[in-house]
């Protein structure tokens, strides 16, 4: 049930079987749990008076709202009518499990396995293939890309976003280029914050805990009919894993692989009139991402640990035009600045000389979306925008200078009804990348079949691609010295030394074909609600770009194919003061090498390289409760098997009260986290001296 609440007269209208009212200015919903929270802007249109006559038949619906899905077609849809499986993670769960970093959150998603490869920089990936950088997944923050421009990877240490203030994460699960183009390769996550009205106030949280663990945010901010805004500081910091191997001794030695970072997030709404909205967001991420002396550099001798300064800001503006109550327009465009200095001192064994060398890598991206949703009748709807970047790089040491990539495309989704037990949704992207030969075009169809009064079953096909980033295509890589010492070597001064790569350009995009078939329902259950979904999924990948990236060691190319076949299943119990969720993903994948003449061993490795992810059985399973006297728990299990080195297997347990006063509310809680496996499972350098972990978190609001 939607809730619209104004200082104007309340004009009750229907839409989509849901009671709503007409408000000028700010919408608010009820969320799964009852919670009020504020709608964005493109939910805004359903605010709308309409008349009797522009009423889509939603009869099916239960009493209880099903789910609703803005990311897999930019279209807002219950789940029954989306055209494949989205997981949908409420920011209150998150903090309810008391998940301490943004990349933990995505262990919730069935078919998603995430650890750390060799330092403390996570990696996350749907089905298992990743690239070293994650390179198959769209990333997004309220609608702005998130990843790295050129390198392509996802920094999730540094991603700008507390998760004090997330509404909600939406993952689309499958190839999803149709709405967002070359990168949804695999699939879409997509970070929806909340609402400044919501978050209005004073809010300060603190914690503590194992392996150096320390976060401070606090925010403030401030609700008026006709604009709000909120101001938020984060301060992170860890001291990552506690020891490491040597590669030389095989010794355990210490690990130097934390980060301290500081984050400062603006975001502001504000209502211009009954039509027109205009949404404002600017952060920047400032501080130290530690690397160890073993991990990189070590072969071209460092005498230092090579530690990355961040610093890192983004502008964002959207301009929302609410044209009539058939039609919604957004104009969006962002500015990002990464910039990283990677900077130490080294001596090449055997050179006779030292000299100052660096990483450093400067990237930005500029875009730009124009957006139009427009109901053509009860049973028509459809979506449609064209896109703009420019994706610009600077690093002498990766690219030897600098360049720019470009990227237009024009998208569209349709969603027809032409009976009430039948959906169908048609989509499709056409994308021209200056890191493409030819301009592409990724469609999708999926027909939704309505089996009973709550319960759907879907038939979904997407093809989609990934071109090269600039950094696989375009790599010119080498170490420039300065400072170089003694003197008798200052010949060397501004060149190029030691080894050195130049990347082919010749690697093509990466194809998939994907073919779905799920299930959604929704019950009751006794007094409480259980909603599943299931998902069969045949998946053909090729021209999988797989290989070696290191100056000294590049063997980049498109010389893996990938057949992937499978069931996930997704299911939550909830009651009033208890909440159950359950998930579980099983994938049987088949590799092979379709490169060049290379003895067995290596054919495999390339094969493997793809692969260090892909677990055969992999799944969560969640219980929250609510007790008297303000006092709740949060029960996590997480599981994944057969990893590049042996399970994963973590249980969790927070612990919470809280209190609540008429001026001022406050809670006190601590996590318990116990390792079940005996071995890092992706890495050997990922060692825990021990096995349980424990933080202390403390809030206070008012």
């Amino acid at each position: 049930m939607i809730s619209l609440t104004s200082t104007a007269r309340k004009q009750p209208c229907l839409i989509a079987g849901l009671v709503i009212t007409a408000l000028p200015y700010s919408a608010h919903a009820l969320d799964e749990r009852g919670q009020d929270s504020a709608l964005p802007p493109e939910r805004m249109v359903a605010a709308l008076d309409v008349s009797d006559t522009f009423q889509p038949d939603y009869g099916f619906l239960l009493e209880e709202p099903v789910p609703q899905v803005l990311t897999t077609t930019k279209l807002r849809q219950p789940k029954s009518r989306v055209p494949g499986t989205t997981t949908i993670i409420q920011g209150e769960l998150i903090r309810d499990l008391g998940i301490l970093n943004l990349v933990e959150v995505f262990r919730l998603v069935p078919g998603m396995t995430m650890g750390h490869v060799g330092s403390n920089s996570p990696v996350a990936s749907y089905h298992g293939t990743v690239a070293y950088d994650q390179r198959r997944l769209q990333v997004q923050i309220d609608g702005r890309t998130a990843y790295q421009p050129n390198l392509a990877g996802v920094d999730w240490n540094t991603m700008p976003v507390a998760l004090e203030n997330i509404e909600r994460i939406e993952i689309s699960r499958g190839p999803n280029a149709a709405a967002y183009g070359i990168n949804a390769f695999l699939g879409t996550i997509n970070i929806i914050t909340r609402s400044p009205e919501d978050t209005q106030g004073v809010n300060i949280r603190t914690s503590y805990g194992s392996r150096g663990h320390r976060k401070v945010f606090g925010s403030v901010g401030h609700s008026s009919d006709r604009y709000n805004w909120r101001l938020s500081y984060q301060r992170a910091e860890e001291d990552g894993y506690d020891s490491q191997i040597d590669n030389d001794s095989l010794r355990v030695v210490p690990f130097h692989d934390g980060y301290n970072l500081d984050f400062f997030n603006y975001d502001a709404h504000a209502s211009l009139n009954a039509r027109h909205s205009l949404e404002l967001r600017a952060g920047a991420t400032d501080g130290e991402d530690e690397e160890d002396i073993r991990r990189i550099g070590d072969e071209f001798g460092a005498q230092q640990n090579p530690d990355i300064d961040v610093r890192d800001y983004y502008l964002q503006a959207r301009w929302n035009f609410i044209q009539s109550d058939r039609h919604f327009l957004h104009i969006q465009a962002s500015y990002q600045d990464y910039n990283r200095r990677q900077r130490w001192r080294a001596c090449p064994p055997g050179a006779g000389f030292c000299a100052d060398v660096n990483q450093d890598i400067f990237e930005s991206r500029q875009e730009f979306e124009l957006q139009d949703t427009l109901m053509l009748s009860p049973d028509l709807r459809m979506v449609s925008g064209l896109g703009y970047r420019k994706d610009s790089f600077d690093s002498d040491t990766y690219f030897n200078g600098e360049g720019a990539n470009y990227q237009s495309r024009v998208f569209a989704n349709i969603e027809y009804t032409p009976v009430n037990w039948l959906t169908f949704n048609v989509g499709g992207n056409w994308e021209d990348s200056t890191t493409l030969e030819d301009d592409v075009f990724s469609p999708r169809i999926a027909a939704n079949f309505q089996l009973a009064d709550d319960q759907t079953l879907r038939f979904v096909f997407s093809k989609a691609v990934r071109s090269p980033d600039a950094f696989e295509q375009d790599a010119d890589w080498g170490y420039r010295v300065s400072n170089v010492a003694p003197d008798a070597a200052s010949a060397l001064e501004g060149t190029r030394v030691g080894p050195q790569l130049q990347a082919s350009g010749t690697l093509r995009e990466e194809h998939i074909i994907s073919r779905e078939i799920s299930y959604f329902g929704q019950f009751r259950a006794g007094g409480g609600l259980l909603s599943t979904e299931i998902k069969y999924f045949y998946d053909h990948l090729r021209d999988i770009i797989s290989g070696n990236i290191s100056v000294d060691d590049w063997n980049l190319a498109n010389n893996v194919a990938l057949d992937q076949q499978g069931v996930e299943l997704e299911a939550s119990l909830e009651y009033p003061d208890t909440q159950f969720r359950l998930t579980y993903a099983y994938m049987d994948q088949d590799g092979e090498y379709t490169g060049g003449p290379v003895v067995a061993s290596d054919a495999q490795r390339f094969i493997d390289l793809e692969s260090r992810l892909t677990a055969e059985h992999s799944g969560s399973f969640v219980w929250v409760q609510r007790y008297g006297f303000d006092i709740s728990s949060a029960l996590a299990f997480y599981m994944a098997d057969q990893l590049r080195r042996g399970d994963f297997q973590r249980v969790d347990l927070r612990l919470v009260k809280n209190v609540y006063t008429p001026r001022i509310n406050y809670d006190v809680a601590v996590v318990f986290q116990h390792y079940l496996h005996g071995i890092p499972p992706l890495s050997r350098n990922n060692i825990l001296s021990n096995d349980h972990q424990v933080f202390v978190e403390a809030g206070v609001r008012f």
